[in-house]
């Protein structure tokens, strides 16, 4: 997983300091040009300042000839030196330093004519074409300088338009590399990821079957290994707790039966007639042993059952025929009750447990059975509902309680006995169903409105994606609790 992000980060980052150089070039490069540019102006501007002044010095020292002139005259000549010498630092081309040489030259030649002037009014014409030929110099000096600065912004110009074009080429190559990228991430990453939620979905609704296996970055299949680590122990406490319910249901039931054989003994007056307190007290006895017998076998029924469930067989095969052989098995009992059959059965074909399906069809048509009073009626309904098989089980008794909706798939809740029914449940006919059904990925509901009576309502996909999921428990919890 790291390596995927460090494939996307890096070319990011290598784009991002890219750039980053590039903003800082371009704004050393304006910075400097800046700093040149008004350097160069101030110089230029100087050096109009100082020949104007060096002009009207020389003018008054040829008109006074005052030796304090000559002295002013020779340090505005060294400040004008200073300032070419400035000017040429900043210019570039081969023509500004010619054009600044020549109006150093010049300059020199106008100092000599200062200095060797014999009187006063000798050689004024001459002085003031010369100060005007350096004034011209200094003209063309400036326009040189200007050019160069002009010139600069226009490479600069194009070096940002070059800076840019080569962002958006880099941007338009690191888009869909990016996108690329992060799909296959998204491919490598999301597998394990669906892996692990399908793994941790079925150790919460307690099937520990599938053995979880991850296949990809490592981190997430150390987390599978983890996971599968946790599926071995929560297999291993299940089969301590089913040896540990027969193991103690076995013991159990041998004191009990003594127990029960010592009150039939007591019953039938073997040990001397009793009187009707005694009898009493023997009938109670007789009673909670019975009692305590059915909840003992309920035990291991129950247990022998989670023992059998360890998976599903999946198979495609036609509803019809395993319809067909739940009535027939169920057909003494529906002649004993003198129950009504209304069945409407598609000839759907699905990919299912048959055998798990045959468990929820005989369960549920065994507790309408009971649950129906004697002459009524159950019916029977299947059908195909896009991918999903819907089936309907109904009775025309009194119904469910709603207070007894919220533990009807509880194991061993049996809820209010049936009346006029000789039938007696175990209480884990429903919990059986809840748990083969969801085994199937799908779900029972109980409806109403429809019918008189109960009604019982699967849905199940006919063809699981991915294949079908071993037997789940999704009443694992209320199992331990009633337990």
């Amino acid at each position: 997983m790291l390596l995927g992000l460090a494939v996307i980060a890096v070319p990011l980052i290598v784009a991002l300091g890219d750039a980053e150089l590039q903003i800082r070039t371009l704004a050393d490069t304006g910075q400097q040009l800046v700093v040149q540019g008004v350097t160069a102006a101030r110089a230029s501007q100087d050096l109009f300042a100082q020949i104007s002044s060096l002009e009207r010095t020389a003018r008054l020292y040829q008109v006074l000839n005052d030796p304090k002139l000559l002295e002013l005259y020779r340090g505005q000549d060294s400040r004008l030196t200073a300032t070419c010498v400035e000017l040429g630092r900043q210019v570039r081309t081969d023509e500004a330093h010619h054009t600044l040489a020549e109006l150093g030259k010049l300059q020199q030649t106008i100092g000599q004519m200062v200095q060797s002037m014999p009187q006063p009014s000798y050689g004024l014409a001459q002085l003031l074409q010369s100060f005007a030929d350096l004034s011209a110099l200094a003209d063309r000096a400036a326009e040189e300088s200007n050019a160069q600065i002009d010139s600069q912004v226009v490479a600069l110009e194009e070096q940002t338009n070059e800076a840019r074009r080569r962002l958006v080429w880099q941007s338009a190559l690191l888009l869909p590399l990016t996108l690329i990228a992060i799909f296959g991430l998204a491919l490598a990453v999301g597998r394990p990821l669906r892996q692990l939620d399908r793994a941790i979905s079925e150790l919460g609704r307690g099937s520990f079957s599938n053995p979880i296996k991850v296949w990809g970055p490592v981190d997430l299949e150390r987390l599978g290994g983890q996971l599968e680590w946790l599926r071995g122990r929560l297999v291993d406490l299940a089969q301590e707790r089913n040896r540990f319910l027969r193991h103690m249901s076995h013991e159990l039931k041998t004191p009990l039966a003594n127990i029960r054989e010592g009150t039939e003994l007591l019953m039938d007056g073997a040990v001397g007639e009793l009187d009707s307190n005694q009898r009493e007290v023997t009938g109670i006895l007789r009673e909670n042993g019975i009692k305590l017998q059915r909840l003992i076998e309920n035990l291991l029924s129950f247990s022998a059952w989670q023992t059998s469930s360890v998976g599903l067989d999946a198979s495609e095969f036609r509803l019809r025929p395993v319809v067909k052989q739940v009535l027939e098995n169920q057909q003494l009992t529906l002649l004993s009750q003198r129950v009504r059959l209304d069945v409407q059965i598609e000839d759907v074909t699905l990919t299912a447990d048959r055998g798990k399906l045959r468990l929820i069809l005989e369960n549920l048509l065994s507790n309408a059975v009971k649950y129906s009073p004697k002459g009524g009626s159950i019916h029977l309904r299947a059908s195909a509902a896009g991918e999903a098989l819907v089936i309907d089980v109904a009775d025309s008794g009194s119904g469910i309680p709603v207070e007894d909706r919220a533990h009807i798939f509880d194991a061993f809740y049996t809820g209010r006995a049936a009346k006029g029914s000789s039938l007696k449940g175990t209480g884990i006919g429903l919990s059986v169903v809840m748990e083969c059904v969801a085994a199937h990925g799908g779900k029972v509901e109980i409806i109403d409105g429809t019918y008189a009576g109960a009604h019982f309502r699967i849905t199940m996909p006919t063809h699981p994606a991915g294949g079908t999921s071993p037997v789940s428990a999704d009443s694992k919890e209320r199992r331990a609790h009633a337990a």
